[in-house]
């Protein structure tokens, strides 16, 4: 791949691990609130809170690689009417807005708890759209390997997968110390968030010989990049499913059985990083796959 497409591969999984972590953190957030309070709910969803923006900031900067000027990203918005594209560079920039302005809130407990929720609330609207823009992006025509419902199903899939375990991962570090009721609400948010990983990633695999199969029916330039798949780029075809397999299935089933196992915090910590860091670097796999073995026709 050229600078370009890498440029584009920071910015779609920075963009997508941020906007998938906002949605999650939030839903996570309003389960807490219901059984331990908003007290214990902010200290346990703060810290991977405070990371939503510099990602998505960092998705945005590496924007800048690929569309060669900031200028280009205000020039976008006059389009927004008619190009996926302009809508995803402009959701972009509203989703830092936001995310930066309820980071601030809580940071600074201002505004009132209600006021609060309902900026996060929108928030996490803003990255659903988001990410829902960014797999429209690459519906085109000419790019038959992209031009399928796979593309928007896996990216959804794969943003809220990489949420999911890094939210885990979050509350993992906030395990030791906790008690009674608060103790018992964290390790259900975590088996919760073990299962959600484990029903993402069966999503990823039914859809993924789907996918293949269709491409395989269609020849010409679909063939060549289903060609090119297992082919010259197999091994890392193949060594992505590996991993996604082990981070987002073995290492969350233990997560999972260890949750609810009282003294377990290093345990704990160990397997949600690990299923994070390998759910991760399986869409980054996968990304490259996709920029890398897609076959344009036409002009």
């Amino acid at each position: 791949m050229n600078t370009r497409e890498w440029a584009l591969l920071a910015f779609t999984i920075l963009g997508q691990t941020a906007a998938g972590l906002m949605i999650v953190l939030m839903i996570v957030r309003a389960y807490l609130a219901g059984k331990a309070g908003n007290e214990v709910a902010d200290r346990l969803t703060n810290r991977p809170l405070f990371m939503v923006v510099p990602i998505m900031a960092l998705a945005l900067l590496a924007s800048l690689f690929h569309l060669g000027s900031p200028l280009n990203i205000v020039r976008a918005v006059p389009n927004i009417a008619s190009s996926w594209l302009s809508r995803e560079v402009v959701l972009a920039v509203t989703f830092l807005v936001f995310a930066a302005l309820y980071t601030y809130l809580q940071w600074r407990k201002a505004g009132g708890e209600g006021f609060r929720v309902v900026i996060g609330w929108i928030t996490v609207i803003i990255a659903a759209v988001y990410i829902y823009a960014i797999g429209m992006v690459y519906m085109i025509v000419t790019q038959p390997s992209w031009n399928t419902l796979a593309t928007p199903v896996t990216l959804i899939a794969g943003s809220l997968l990489i949420g999911v375990l890094g939210m885990a991962a979050g509350l993992a570090v906030g395990y030791a110390g906790l008690k009674g009721e608060e103790m018992k609400a964290i390790s259900t948010a975590l088996q919760g968030l073990a299962l959600s990983a484990i029903v993402l990633l069966g999503i990823e695999f039914i859809v993924l010989p789907i996918y293949m199969g269709y491409l395989a029916t269609q020849g010409g330039a679909a063939l060549q990049s289903l060609t090119m798949m297992v082919g010259p780029y197999g091994a890392v075809f193949f060594f992505r499913l590996l991993v996604l397999f082990v981070g987002a299935g073995v290492l969350a089933a233990y997560l999972y059985r260890n949750a609810s196992v009282a003294e377990k915090e290093k345990t704990l910590t160990t397997l949600a990083y690990s299923a994070f860091a390998l759910a991760l670097l399986g869409e980054v796999l996968g990304r490259f796959i996709f920029y890398a073995t897609h076959y344009r026709i036409g002009i």
